[in-house]
C-alpha cells in the first residue's frame, strides 16, 4: 500500500509563481536554457541548470556548476522569494491545456515503495542521466522537479478535490505557452488524514514521467541512508516530490517516427514489402492521424498512406501488442533494418505536442519517411508495468509538463 506523505514545501512568494516556475530541466539544450533565463531570470531554470551562469567553457556537470545551484537557491529563499508552510501539507495543482484539466495532488512518495515496486515503473534509466540530478538533490539538499504518478481513480479523494477546488486557489496563472496552472493548499487535519488513508488502500503507484528524476531521488535517499546508519524511516531524505494524478484525467499524446531512407528499397518494392504484414491505403495529401490501435499514419513521397496492422501481427501481451512493438518488430526492424530505435543515428522521435505537419518538415528536410502513432494509453501504461515489464524506447508523451520550482521538498527539515 502506498505511503504518501504531506510535507512543508518551499513554493514561491505570491506574486512570482509565474515567474519563477519553469519547464523541466531536461526540455532544453544549453543553449535554449540560457536564452530562457537570459530573458527571465527569476525562472527557476537559472537554479536547475546553473551552467546557464557561466561561460560555455565551464562543462554542464562540473562541480561549481551544482556549488552555483545551491548558492542561488540558498540566496533566494533568504531573500524572500520563496516562502514555507509552517505545518505539513498537501496541495492540488490543476494544469488547464486546451480546455482539458487534470489535477494533481502534490505529495512526498516514499524511496521503499519505489524500491519494493509499490510505485512501478516501465522505463530503463541510464547511470549518466542519473548522476546529473543525484549531484544536484544531493548538493542542492532540496528536490525541485516533482516526479509525475498516475493511480487508479479513487471514489474518495475525487470527491476531496472536487471540495478544495470550490475555494479560491493561492496561485491561478497562464504560463507563456498558453497552459493554466492554480493550486490549493489542503491543511485542515481530516483532508490530510483523508489522503493518507486513500492511498494506503491503494495497491499500485505508476510513474507516468520522470523516471529519471525519481531513480535520481531515491539514489541520494539511499546515500543519505549509509550516512546515517541510526535512520528511523521518517526522515525527508525517505521521500521524493511527487504530483499524483487520477488515470481518467491523463491524456498521452502520440510519439512519432521518422526515418532517414529506405534501407536500399525502391519506393514501390517498399511498399510491397510491407504488406505482408500490413494493409497498405494511400489515403492522400493530408497529414492522416491514426483513429484506433494498429492503425499507423505513413508520409513518403509527398503521399500519406493508411497502415493497419494484420491479424497475424497482433499480440494480447502487454510489451508485444503495443503499436510502438507492432512497428519495430514488424516494419522498422526487419525492413527497414532499425534493430535498436535507443542507439540508430537513422531515427529520430517527434512527441505529437510537435503535430503531424513537423513530421512533412522533417520529412521534407532531413529524413525519408515519416510515421504517425496512435497514441499508448494509460490502461496498457499500467499493464506493462504491472507485468514488471519494459516500454520500447519513446512510447509515451505526456503534455502538459509539470512546472519545477512551484514546489520545493528539503531533505533535512
Amino acid at each position: 500500500m502506498a505511503d504518501i506523505r504531506p510535507f512543508r514545501a518551499y513554493r514561491p512568494a505570491p506574486g512570482l509563481e509565474g515567474k519563477i516556475a519553469a519547464l523541466p530541466y531536461d526540455v532544453y539544450n544549453r543553449e535554449e536554457a540560457c536564452v530562457v533565463v537570459k530573458e527571465n531570470p527569476y525562472s527557476f531554470l537559472a537554479i536547475d541548470r546553473a551552467e546557464t551562469q557561466f561561460g560555455p567553457e565551464v562543462d554542464t556537470y562540473a562541480p561549481e556548476v551544482y556549488a552555483k545551484a545551491r548558492q542561488m537557491l540558498d540566496a533566494q529563499i533568504e531573500e524572500g522569494r520563496f516562502v514555507q508552510e509552517e505545518t505539513p501539507c498537501y496541495y492540488l495543482y490543476e494544469q488547464t491545456m486546451n480546455g482539458r484539466k487534470q489535477t494533481g495532488i502534490v505529495a512526498c512518495a516514499s524511496i521503499d515503495d519505489y524500491c519494493n515496486n509499490v510505485i512501478k515503473k516501465h522505463e530503463n534509466t541510464r547511470a549518466d542521466k542519473e548522476l546529473d540530478r543525484i549531484n544536484h538533490v544531493d548538493i542542492c539538499n532540496m528536490q525541485t522537479g516533482p516526479i509525475f504518478l498516475a493511480y487508479r481513480s479513487e471514489k474518495a479523494l475525487s470527491e476531496l478535490t472536487r471540495q478544495v477546488k470550490g475555494a479560491a486557489p493561492v496561485y491561478d496563472f497562464v504560463s507563456e505557452d498558453g497552459i493554466g496552472h492554480r493550486v490549493w493548499i489542503i491543511a485542515k487535519t481530516e483532508e490530510i488524514q483523508l489522503i493518507q488513508e486513500s492511498f494506503a488502500r491503494i495497491p499500485a503507484i505508476y510513474i507516468a514521467d520522470g523516471h529519471h528524476r525519481c531513480a535520481s531521488a531515491v539514489k541520494v535517499g539511499q546515500k543519505r541512508r549509509q550516512a546515517h546508519p541510526d535512520y528511523i524511516g521518517n526522515e525527508e531524505y525517505n521521500y521524493f516530490l511527487s504530483v499524483l494524478f487520477p488515470d481518467e484525467e491523463l491524456h498521452i499524446m502520440d510519439y512519432n517516427r521518422v526515418v532517414k531512407d529506405l534501407n536500399g528499397f525502391t519506393e514501390g518494392e517498399f511498399l510491397q514489402t510491407v504488406t505482408s504484414a500490413f494493409t497498405v491505403e494511400k489515403v492522400g495529401k493530408e497529414p492522416f492521424e491514426p483513429k484506433k490501435k494498429g492503425e499507423f499514419g505513413m508520409f513518403l513521397e509527398e503521399e500519406w498512406y493508411c497502415l493497419t496492422a494484420k491479424e497475424h501481427i497482433k499480440s494480447e501481451d502487454a510489451v508485444e501488442g503495443l503499436d510502438v512493438s507492432i512497428l519495430q518488430n514488424h516494419l522498422l526492424a526487419p525492413i527497414l533494418g532499425i534493430q535498436d530505435p535507443k542507439t540508430d543515428k537513422r531515427i529520430d522521435f517527434v512527441g505529437g505536442i510537435r503535430g503531424l505537419k513537423e513530421l512533412e518538415r522533417r520529412v521534407h528536410t532531413d529524413m525519408k519517411l515519416a510515421f504517425s502513432m496512435y497514441p499508448t494509453s494509460i490502461g496498457e501504461l499500467f499493464a506493462v508495468a504491472d507485468a514488471s515489464r519494459l516500454m520500447p524506447p519513446k512510447s509515451t508523451w505526456f503534455e502538459p509538463k509539470l512546472r519545477s520550482g512551484l514546489f520545493l521538498h528539503k531533505l533535512d527539515e
